[in-house]
């Protein structure tokens, strides 16, 4: 109970804040017929529709068709996906700003979570499972690059060229950040960011960031890709490693490609509420985050 009530808390501290800053709550569908084409994520189905990983299509539109900042809590979808911080049904957390870029997203979820913070009378700190995390430091920014060099015994280059970069992150790399304090991984590998802008000055990187506490990963955001020709061509690219792959063939989400060639300079962010109810609750695992589990019902 006190849980549900903390959790219930803490979600409306979520609303205030966006509706103070002037974002708009939208609602968007869930079942959809294109989703996002991801090599490395699968889809639950519902009849003839897709049920969503995440509200980002229909968001993205909606900024194309001139609402500039909205946020959306809402569930959200993954097939095969379970563990102590994993469920296959999750509360989402996503919001877009025109004009905005990865930067100040990142200031953005600073100040969320330092506001719910101040609500929920912690002293500027989390304590969880042992770790104390400080929120009153400015919080860490990282780059991928500079993460590998300081907590493996590799480059960036070289696990990725050897396909170890996802094994380095999750095994070396992950269970360091935001240990003290929360830390911003970022400038991911462009493949990496396969709906994130560019940068400028080396485009052999995305402006993609992770959000991380305590080890665990919050949030995903990045400076939003607005080119629909380039767009295309990385879910083609996609497309084709899941047919590699032997994955199920997914239709191209054209109506989404069409509006985001009115799509201004935006960015944009998924943060995962259930997530960040552990943290705040200090609790071990993501199921007593939740009213129930999969296996509860």
């Amino acid at each position: 109970m006190k849980i549900l009530e903390k959790r219930a808390f803490l979600i409306n501290c979520i609303r205030i804040f966006f509706t103070d800053n002037n974002y708009l709550e939208v609602e968007t569908p869930l079942r959809l017929p294109a989703i996002i084409p991801e090599a490395h994520i699968d889809s639950l189905t519902s009849e003839n529709c897709f049920l969503q990983a995440s509200p980002e299509l229909c968001m993205k539109r909606l900024v194309s068709q001139g609402y500039d900042k909205i946020f959306q809590i809402c569930k959200c979808f993954r097939k095969n996906e379970r563990g102590p911080k994993h469920l296959p049904e999750l509360t989402m957390l996503e919001w877009y700003a025109k004009d905005e870029n990865y930067n100040d997203l990142m200031n953005t979820c600073q100040a969320l979570v330092r506001y719910i913070a101040q609500q929920l009378k912690t002293a500027g700190i989390i304590n969880y499972q042992g770790i104390k995390i400080d929120l009153d430091r400015d919080f860490q920014k990282l780059s991928v690059n500079e993460s590998f060099l300081k907590y493996s015994d590799t480059t960036m280059e070289k696990a990725w060229d050897n396909g170890k970069f996802d094994e380095v992150m999750s095994f070396e790399i992950e269970p360091n950040l935001g240990i003290d304090c929360p830390v911003f991984l970022y400038d991911y590998p462009a493949s990496l960011g396969s709906l994130a802008k560019l940068k400028k000055d080396n485009s052999d990187v995305a402006e993609r960031f992770e959000f991380y506490i305590a080890g665990i990963e919050l949030a995903n955001g990045f400076s939003e890709l607005i080119d629909a020709n380039e767009q295309r061509k990385r879910f083609e690219k996609e497309l084709i490693l899941r047919k590699n792959m032997g994955k199920k063939d997914l239709p191209m989400p054209e109506k989404f490609l069409s509006d985001l060639a009115d799509m201004p300079e935006t960015a944009g962010i998924a943060l995962g509420i259930d997530r960040l109810v552990m943290l705040f609750c200090n609790l071990p695992s993501i199921d007593q985050a939740v009213s129930f589990t999969p296996e509860e019902l």
